[in-house]
């Protein structure tokens, strides 16, 4: 089996449908041939597991966790894996949606932050005219002191916030993210350590984009918007390209 595994991004003949059946996978594990790579790539010898149990999990972040118990001869370890199943070749996905002020007690943001993000959203007004958006404003419309404001604050505490949004804190942390296309032939799929994913996708300074949004290394802060207008369009939302994990095994 580990001949089958000489990298992390292979080829999956008959490709995915959904996180269920990726979960199914798992349980159906000794006569699946994906699942036994999956967990030949997690350090498991499949002739030391005795049964896989796996579920799957809805927790506080967007993203489908699937939670798996694999007894072994001697142990039973618990491995919570991130699936996200993409459509296209590349494109980005939401990773973390929430209202603005759920980060701030996450995170403890200081009131200057919040409140210059709280024009950003839209959950306040701007409070100078001119501005692309009456709804809003983008962050360039700021003052120069303003950004480097926000700049040095996400700059500061980088590191926190990309671990909470990629991997997540608790019971529902992810060990793994698993990235498979939402195709039924031939589907591509990549399996990595977390904290793989979380080195990548912090490569990169914070910096306020040409469109008024913000990078945080490979990750991209921006307003919900849409909702046809209703309130949530004002929530806080991060995403990123999963599709960057096929190229960094």
């Amino acid at each position: 089996m580990i001949d089958l595994v000489k990298k992390g991004s292979q080829t999956a003949k008959n490709g995915f449908k959904n996180e269920r059946e990726i979960c199914d996978k798992f349980n159906n594990w000794d006569s699946d041939i994906d699942a036994q790579k999956w967990l030949t790539l997690m350090g498991y010898k499949l002739k030391d597991i005795e049964y896989v149990s796996a579920e799957v999990l809805h927790g506080y972040k967007s993203d489908v966790n699937v939670k798996i118990q694999i007894k072994l001869k001697q142990a039973l370890d618990t491995e919570n894996i991130q699936v996200k199943l993409v459509s296209n070749k590349n494109g980005f996905n939401q990773v973390d949606k929430r209202w603005l002020s759920h980060y701030k007690d996450l995170w403890n943001m200081p009131d200057d932050v919040y409140k210059l993000l709280q024009y950003y959203t839209g959950e306040n007004l701007p409070y100078k005219n001119n501005v692309r958006d009456s709804r809003r404003m983008f962050l360039n419309e700021f003052s120069q002191t303003e950004q480097n404001t926000i700049i040095d604050w996400f700059t500061q505490n980088k590191t926190l916030i990309l671990s909470d949004i990629i991997k997540g804190r608790g019971m529902f942390s992810a060990e793994w993210i698993l990235v498979a296309q939402k195709i039924t032939v031939n589907a591509r799929w990549v399996l990595v350590n977390i904290n793989q994913a979380l080195q990548h996708y912090s490569d990169g300074d914070v910096v306020i984009t040409a469109k008024g949004n913000l990078h945080l290394g490979k990750v991209t802060i921006q307003r919900k918007g849409g909702d046809g207008g209703r309130p949530t369009a004002n929530m806080l939302q991060f995403k990123l390209d999963p599709t960057e994990l096929f190229d960094e095994e």
